[in-house]
């Protein structure tokens, strides 16, 4: 397919920055200086309370290595009726950050000018040790689910009606919007005025799904979508524990892209014909103590993807 309608980026996740408070995280500034040296123009914002909520310094500093903010991130507690301030609190200082910095540049065929604001649920024991279980997890209750769907829109009206940002939610493993049941009761649930899917193929696979079929059967709610790859014998290893996800992945469940499972060339046959532009994101977690590897696995994506 044509390259130009289409930008690879990358995310702090690849430098193992998921949980804030873990001390071993690199600097943003080493994330964006790896970024760019790896050759890409694009990145997330990762987790809230990573990078500065100064709109000042993370537009110098962008601009400095010729990046642009593709995406913020909410990576929170989607449930509890008690959390609404806190997502609401999150969805403003993020998307006037990322309103504020240079827009990205959009792409034929691009439904929703990016930045984007990438919405996922995490914080639950429960649902985090049953990671790709589909039959182990819990599945919340017709109340709770209600509260977090009032919680989701609560976050895409305020997204889109205060800063004209596109909220797109993404299913995620060990949260409560991780399998196919729940993401069929997601979007049948979810509001399309306010919000649509991110799809993630590593994800997707781990739960158990199959990521072209998923892409293709919810192809008209897919607005953004982030590329990764799983090891086939690491993951039969994972699943055959009681593991959180990011303690499989950091034994190393995500790989570069293509020397995993996931079907990367019937993956952009769909992309062509469906005609997709705009962004695509790769993300390999790992822990960051395991950071040596970053920019070679970051290469070998790139060069893999580039033969498409």
């Amino acid at each position: 397919m044509a390259q130009s309608s289409i930008t690879i980026t990358c995310a702090p996740c690849c430098w193992g920055v998921d949980d804030v408070n873990n001390p071993h995280l690199p600097a943003w500034e080493t994330v964006l200086d790896e970024a760019a040296s790896a050759g890409f123009g694009g990145v997330e914002l990762g987790p809230y309370g990573y990078m500065p909520l100064d709109t000042k310094v993370v537009s110098l500093a962008i601009e400095k290595r010729g990046l642009s903010i593709v995406a913020g991130t909410i990576f929170d507690d989607l449930v509890s009726p008690t959390n609404f301030i806190n997502l609401l609190r999150q969805t403003r200082e993020i998307c006037t950050l990322i309103t504020a910095l240079p827009k990205p540049k959009k792409h034929e065929g691009q439904r929703y000018d990016a930045p984007y604001l990438t919405v996922m649920d995490w914080g639950h024991d429960e649902r985090d040790y049953a990671a790709g279980h589909s039959k182990r997890a819990p599945r919340l209750s017709d109340e709770a689910w209600s509260n977090m769907m009032d919680n989701i829109h609560a976050i895409g009206r305020v997204a889109q009606y205060e800063f004209g940002v596109r909220t797109v939610i993404h299913p995620h493993a060990g949260g409560y919007i991780e399998f196919e049941d729940e993401l069929e009761r997601l979007v049948r649930d979810l509001d399309p005025t306010l919000a649509g899917l991110c799809l993630d193929t590593g994800h997707m696979l781990y739960s158990g799904m199959d990521p072209i079929k998923t892409l293709d059967t919810y192809w008209d709610k897919v607005d953004y979508i982030h590329f990764k790859d799983i090891d086939a014998s690491i993951y039969e290893e994972v699943m055959s524990k009681k593991i959180r996800f990011f303690d499989a992945c950091a034994k190393g469940v995500m790989c570069p892209i293509g020397q995993g499972e996931i079907d990367y060339k019937g993956i952009y046959e769909l992309l062509e014909k469906r005609g997709y532009g705009g962004y695509i994101t790769i993300e390999q977690e790992r822990d960051p103590r395991n950071t040596g590897s970053v920019l070679s696995d970051l290469a070998t994506s790139r060069s893999f993807l580039q033969q498409f």
